[in-house]
């Protein structure tokens, strides 16, 4: 069972399918004023039911519009429901077990809503524009579009403050996210692959500070930095793929860089007992990473915690270099591409990002020291999980080839990233 809060049904309802067909829901139960998310796969032959619920197996029944099912747990624990088939889903009554209390049934209400079937033939592309923006990680918010396994989309993002490719304000600022996506099928205890194919600005500026963050300076220029913090507005040469400082003069005169868009923002809701996530920070489930290598050609890889998963993605950089250390990188708006595909019953215990050249994990935790064991750790698992090594073997690896990055200093947490060049690892297996 998932906390979160009571949703609203989203999926007007027809009457239930025939008897070979899986109907796939989300059921909502009210616990004390809390959800509790849970999966439920039933197919119908006459007026019998089974499937599952949250994995475990369920018998029940439907007569007209009143349906009862019950579900046992590995321990034996049942969980009966009955309620009636509306237009709008099912709601009813759960009699559940009391947690604290062996032997004592405890009544809740409960809501379902329909998930979509999935249309025939290939996997498709979706385009969705954004109505609005969310400024937390949370399973509290209504997916705005379902996709499965393989499905595209093509999408946009707006800046850290708020600010469209148009240059109105669409939502507070504070790294603002597009989504959530639902992606069909996914459950706790699975990964989701976000390929990210494509990332585009789609206006031609950025905004950032002449700032340093204070991890980022010694003692003797502390005092002299409290002079900083202006506003730089950065103009783009699209055509040449370049990015100068507004008006600059003196050394910077004819200072210019290279755009490499990325996603600062990536992450999907976290799960059971963890409060929704601002959109400033970070966790095992994503977040505000900053990390300079989440851009096109990519695949990031981030740990299921809410049927669906509830992907989000936002805060686009043109560019930004290693610690974001102005405290703002290049920030602009983005036209942004990506597809997913669902590992089953396969979890990740951190971020991971691979691209063509390089296997890496972020490392997100308070301090330097920690983040660094973080990512350490996380490389090591990823070394025995997919490449088969041992812990031996994998010392010699990261003794040898491994590479340590900052991708952020500005947040109230810090990210290190382990990276490791592919051409030096054995085969992957399958």
């Amino acid at each position: 069972m998932r906390l979160s809060v009571l949703l609203p049904l989203l999926f007007a309802t027809p009457a239930l399918a025939q008897a070979d067909r899986t109907e796939h829901w989300i059921v909502v139960t009210d616990m004390w004023g809390n959800a509790a998310y849970s999966t439920l796969d039933m197919t119908r032959d006459g007026e019998r039911l089974n499937g599952t619920l949250d994995g475990d197996p369920i018998e029940g029944t439907v007569k007209g519009r009143a349906i009862r099912f019950s579900a046992k747990d590995r321990k034996g624990t049942i969980y009966a429901y009955a309620g009636t088939l509306g237009q709008a889903g099912m709601a009813g009554d759960a009699d559940m077990p009391d947690s604290n209390h062996p032997g004592v049934r405890i009544p809740h209400r409960f809501t379902a809503r329909r998930l979509p079937d999935r249309p025939a033939g290939p996997p498709r592309v979706h385009d969705y524009k954004p109505a609005d923006y969310s400024n937390l990680f949370t399973a509290d918010r209504l997916p705005v579009l379902t996709l499965w396994p393989g499905d595209g989309v093509r999408t946009t993002t707006i800046d850290s403050g708020g600010v469209d490719e148009k240059g109105v304000t669409r939502a507070l600022f504070g790294n603002p996210q597009t989504g959530p996506f639902f992606i069909a099928g996914a459950e706790p205890g699975d990964t989701i692959a976000v390929h990210i194919r494509k990332l585009t600005p789609n206006r031609d500026w950025a905004d950032s500070l002449d700032t340093i963050v204070g991890r980022a300076l010694g003692a003797s220029l502390i005092a002299k930095a409290g002079e900083l913090g202006k506003p730089v507005r950065w103009r783009f040469d699209r055509a040449a793929g370049l990015a100068r400082p507004e008006g600059a003069s003196g050394a910077l005169k004819d200072y210019a860089v290279p755009l490499r868009p990325m996603l600062g923002g990536l992450a999907v809701a976290p799960g059971f007992g963890s409060a929704p996530l601002s959109t400033g920070d970070t966790a095992r489930t994503g977040g505000n990473m900053d990390f300079p290598e989440v851009a096109e050609g990519a695949t990031v890889y981030l740990p299921v915690q809410q049927p669906g998963a509830l992907l989000y993605l936002g805060d686009a950089h043109a560019l930004q270099g290693d610690g974001e250390t102005s405290q703002y990188a290049l920030e602009t708006s983005m036209e942004v591409e990506f597809s997913v595909d669902l590992i089953k019953r396969r979890t990740v215990s951190m971020p991971r990002v691979e691209n063509d050249r390089e296997i890496m994990v972020l490392g997100q935790a308070g301090s330097l020291d920690e983040a660094l064991k973080a990512a350490s750790t996380g490389m090591i698992q990823w070394l025995q999980q997919d490449y088969g090594l041992t812990l031996s073997e994998a010392a010699q690896v990261l003794g040898t080839a491994m590479r340590y990055g900052v991708p952020n200093l500005a947040g109230r947490g810090v990210g290190v990233a382990a990276r490791l060049d592919k051409k030096l690892l054995p085969p992957r297996r399958p």
